[in-house]
């Protein structure tokens, strides 16, 4: 197909480097320099996808990232997809493939168009809601066709072969944006010896001075930017940060930015290239020069292709040598959009009207427009656009001064096969809301710009509804300049270059363009194109009883495209505004959040992928685990010995065997998993009495204690046991799983909640061996290999001790998670293998058994032992364990989660509490999760009384134990209740104490 849109001469491309890549499956040509979407419209390419609900034909709308129809599935094979990649910020390369992300069989002929013919009745705002709750049976296929029509983009089903990469990256000054504001700002900055980053979404530095034929200090826009750009190259501490999206900012100037380095080369990132790397950024200050976004007006049909935004189709001219049609409309409510006319015109092509809101504009452009004889209608709209797969003509009608309702007959049709609209500019707030800054409303721009921040942030620009170039330039100059006089840096001085100063009128507040009809019975008049939100949409929302915008924007899906609601948003609030009754200001907005724009996962992951991302952790005593034969599992990130199975053995003989050694003799734990966290600071008794719900206050050097902490809630999230090591320093012990979110929790509520306490947290679980020996014979085994007095009335249980243990430095503690009596010893873990390797071959003659995790459950169930996150969920608190014991109610400062605890659900009666289970027929072992009913006989929903947590075969008891929550189970014992399986067996099982082995405790204090 020949590029019939493309001009012979003009842009920024390179016609001398052809390129050819695949659309749909066909053939085109374009140029060194083009995007996607460029290339499409110089061959005639209307239709670039399919509208969400409705299945229409949209063609391109913007030349940005906030194009909402030009979203593509990019890749040539499998490994290589990549989804929703936006057309108009896609580079062209040669040999691309990539296809429209919706369409059956394709995007010109869809036929689920047909649905869009009925879709306004069919489908309003809301009805996923209302019609796809019933039958359940159906969610699946509901699932699977909702998201084929939503025509979003495939993830690839085969691993991606590029790699990707993350550095940290420090500076004095980042500047967001490389337009003339940021541009003025680095340099300025740079000249006064600051470090600087600069980054741009776009592939060249500039912004919208790329596609202006504005001139500056006497040279063109592109000339001034490529002088600057070469100044900022010649600065060592200045980094450029081009095709670089600054997709989130976050507290304290830390900024991420996504740098895509080799998409615009291939598929796949040359050999040795990373094909996009993730800087994380933190700035001194920061200066977000972001710019801003041109509104499209809202007016019956405004989604037929050939409908764009005026700036878009300027650029597409004057930056990329492409005409986007052949006879033009153009409707503004502002001065700025005339421009486009004259780019139109300059280009050779027809301009059959500009139709201006206004009724009576002044400005240099329109006077310009009118000298070449450009016909120009006031105080009128285009109401209507005409056609289908293209545009094919407009109805223009005057309308009132306040743009609220047609005035007099519409205009006979007006042939064109382009619209440009524009409605004014929208500041990119995005980046400033990120880190909790509301934006500001301001009706001399209509506009919002960035409200107060407490971050050391400056703004310049059109982020600042400031659109004249010559202030522009201006206030990027004086943000470098402020941001080098905070920084304790010689402000040096910059020369503004000078700029024609155009007059113009004062632009008109509209955003919704009225029709003859009422909104609900005129034609669609689109919102949010990416996910058809219409006019009519909006104001069914609010009259349905919506009147926050944000439940509104949820109601109508507004803004949850990849877009964000860049294009739409403002247009949406607005006439959530007008409905209500209200202003702008006081009707809200809608609050951006990161990702500026998506990215991929690559990105996100850098090389923290496979063992980097998830990485394999081992014991010091791994390699011996391996040759003795143990099975793993995985817990948290560690490998532990799940059990150690014998040649012929089952998993259940194995674990028989183990338990029973351990009970009748000695087993041998390695529990250097469980996490351990190092607290020291005079103030650290307060604050585990703060975080445990326990007293701390009196707890003696060389003792140790059993405490549970609790999230605000009252509820259990994780146990174990804390030693006393010194008078201000104490050892705390966690479980495997847990130990990164406790000490994180610490962290947290010492840095926000508590931080006049002086304490100090140090993980320490990789520096410690820790082996627990278990078992009547566990005494004599240990007193042959160390010098430590173990006589049970001078080492008693729940105390700890220093010494040597197979001659190395060692903290043994009398702690026991089995009932036995046991000792759990550590050492450096550069010695526990030794220090294994000794135990067994002093071990031999008392038959010393290693055990794995699924021993350990065993053994703890049998004395009635909880495990957090297993007999917890995050919805039961220490009494309904029946822990109460470990709950203290006296002490000075309250215990976090003492409060919800309190809470009237909290103490309500008839709670699920747990209990121990032993079934009828002590040969059957309850399913965990099984859920307990009172009669089994009940009909289908069942009343469910609880669930079990644990439940094993206890070779030791000869019975099967469990233990599960009951409602009210602690007034229960000895009451029976029922558990229906799915297979159809219904187990009775008898409520009784969880502590089923040794319930005095004798034999952990021998």
């Amino acid at each position: 197909m020949s590029q019939k849109n493309r001009l012979q001469s003009g842009g920024r491309i390179d016609r001398s480097k052809a390129m050819t890549f695949s659309y749909n499956g066909r053939q085109y040509k374009g140029y060194q320099g083009d995007t996607v979407a460029s290339a499409l419209l110089a061959n005639g390419v209307d239709i670039v996808g399919r509208s969400f609900k409705y299945s229409r034909p949209r063609g391109l709308v913007t030349a940005g990232a906030d194009e909402p129809n030009g979203i593509l599935q990019m890749g040539a094979t499998e490994a290589t997809q990549v989804p929703n990649v936006r057309a108009t910020q896609q580079e062209l390369f040669d040999g691309l493939v990539c296809s429209a992300t919706n369409g059956w069989p394709n995007a010109e002929s869809d036929m689920m168009s047909i649905l869009g013919k009925v879709g306004g009745k069919m489908m309003p705002p809301g009805f996923y809601y209302k019609t796809f709750m019933y039958p359940q049976s159906m969610w699946e296929t509901y699932e699977k066709v909702i998201r084929k029509a939503a025509g979003f983009g495939r993830s690839p089903l085969e691993n991606d072969p590029d790699e990707y990469d993350s550095v940290n990256q420090h500076c004095d000054l980042m500047v967001v944006g490389a337009g003339p504001a940021g541009l003025m700002a680095a340099l300025t900055a740079a000249r006064s010896g600051a470090r600087v980053i600069i980054a741009d979404e776009q592939n060249e530095f500039g912004g919208h001075l790329l596609s202006s034929r504005e001139r500056i200090g006497g040279k063109s826009a592109a000339d001034w930017v490529a002088s600057i750009v070469e100044e900022l190259a010649s600065f060592p501490d200045v980094l450029m940060l081009p095709r670089s999206t600054v997709n989130g900012y976050h507290d304290h100037n830390f900024l991420t930015i996504h740098e895509r380095r080799t998409d615009h080369i291939a598929d796949k990132a040359p050999s040795g290239q990373v094909r996009q790397r993730m800087h994380r950024v933190r700035a001194h200050w920061v200066v977000l020069a972001t710019g801003a976004q041109e509104r499209p007006l809202v007016f019956a049909h405004n989604d037929v292709p050939g409908c764009m935004v005026a700036s878009a189709v300027s650029t597409y001219i004057n930056r990329y040598g492409v005409v986007p049609g052949k006879q033009l409309v153009l409707m503004t409510t502002n001065d700025g959009a005339y421009q486009t006319a004259l780019d139109w015109a300059d280009a050779g092509r027809e301009v059959v009207a500009v139709v201006d809101t206004r009724a009576n504009p002044q400005g240099e452009l329109i006077e310009a427009v009118r000298k070449r004889g450009i016909k120009v209608i006031t105080g009128s709209a285009v109401i209507e656009v005409s056609g289908k797969k293209r545009v094919s003509g407009v109805t223009v009608a005057g309308i009132d001064a306040k743009g609220e309702k047609v005035t007099g007959k519409a205009h006979s049709l007006l042939s064109c096969d382009t619209v440009a609209s524009s409605g004014g500019w929208s500041p990119v707030v995005h980046l400033s809301c990120h880190a909790g800054s509301r934006p500001e409303w301001r009706d001399d721009i209509i506009g919002f710009v960035p409200g107060p921040t407490v971050q050391k942030q400056l703004i310049a620009g059109g982020i600042t509804g400031t659109y004249a170039l010559d202030k522009v330039l201006a206030e990027g100059a004086k943000a470098g300049q402020e941001a080098t006089k905070r920084l304790g840096l010689t402000v040096a001085d910059v020369q503004l270059p000078n700029v024609r100063n155009l007059r113009e009128g004062k632009p008109m507040a509209l955003f919704h363009v009225p029709h003859t009809k009422p909104t609900s019975r005129a034609p669609k008049q689109f919102v949010d194109y990416q996910n058809d939100v219409t006019a009519a949409g909006i104001e069914l929302a609010t009259r349905e009883g919506f009147e926050s915008i944000e439940h509104v924007k949820r109601y109508t899906a507004m803004g949850f495209g990849t877009d964000q609601g860049k294009l739409g948003n403002i247009n949406g609030m607005a006439i959530t505004a007008k409905v209500l009754g209200k202003t702008i200001p006081e009707t809200g907005t809608t609050v951006f959040r990161p990702n500026y724009t998506p990215i991929t996962f690559g990105a996100i992951a850098g090389r923290n992928c496979d063992e980097l991302f998830d990485p394999k952790r081992f014991s010091a005593m791994h390699k011996w685990h391996v040759e003795n034969g143990a099975k793993f599992e995985d817990v948290g990130q560690w490998k532990r010995p799940w059990y150690f199975p014998k040649a012929g053995e089952t998993m259940q003989q194995s674990l028989d065997r183990e338990c029973k050694a351990t009970r009748e003799s000695v087993g041998i734990l390695d529990a250097s998993t469980l996490g351990k966290i190092d607290i020291q600071g005079k103030d650290a008794r307060e604050f585990l009495s703060r975080v445990y719900t326990n007293a701390w206050a009196k707890l003696g050097v060389g003792k140790c204690r059993y405490g549970l902490m609790c999230k605000e809630d009252g509820m259990v999230f994780d146990d174990g046991v804390t030693s006393c090591l010194g008078e201000n320093h104490f050892l705390m012990t966690t479980t495997t799983g847990g130990a990164a979110g406790v000490l994180e929790w610490l962290e947290l509520y010492h840095q926000t909640e508590w931080p006049e306490l002086e304490v100090f947290f140090t993980s320490v679980t990789d520096h410690w061996a820790t082996m627990t020996i278990s078992g009547p014979n566990s005494r004599k085994l240990l007193a042959e290999l160390t010098d430590i007095d173990l006589d049970k009335d001078g080492f008693k249980f729940m105390d700890w001790r220093a010494g040597t243990v197979a001659g190395v430095p060692a903290r043994v503690f009398r702690i026991s998670f089995t009932g036995e009596l046991s000792f759990e010893i550590n050492v450096q873990a550069n010695y526990g293998l030794h220090v294994w390797e000794k135990l067994f071959e002093h071990g031999a003659k008392y038959n010393l058994t290693p055990y794995g995790t699924e021993t350990m459950h065993i053994l703890r169930a049998e004395k009635g032992f909880i495990i957090a996150g297993q007999d917890t969920d995050g919805s039961v608190h220490p009494f309904d364990l029946g822990m109460g014991w470990c709950v203290g109610n006296n002490k000075p400062f309250s215990y976090i989660g003492k409060r919800g605890m309190a809470r009237e659900d909290c103490v309500r009666p008839n709670r699920k509490q747990l209990v121990g289970l032993k079934t009828k027929d002590p040969k059957v072992v309850l399913p965990e999760g099984a859920q307990a009913v009172a009669d089994p006989k009940q009909a289908i929903p069942m009343d469910m009384l609880g669930h079990v947590t644990s439940s094993y075969w206890s070779a030791n008891l000869g019975h099967s134990i469990a233990m599960g929550f009951v409602k009210g189970g602690l007034e229960r014992m000895g009451e029976s209740v029922y558990y229906p399986l799915a297979d159809g067996r219904v187990i009775e099982a008898e409520i009784c104490s969880p502590i089923f082995l040794d319930p005095k405790g004798e034999r952990q204090n021998v």
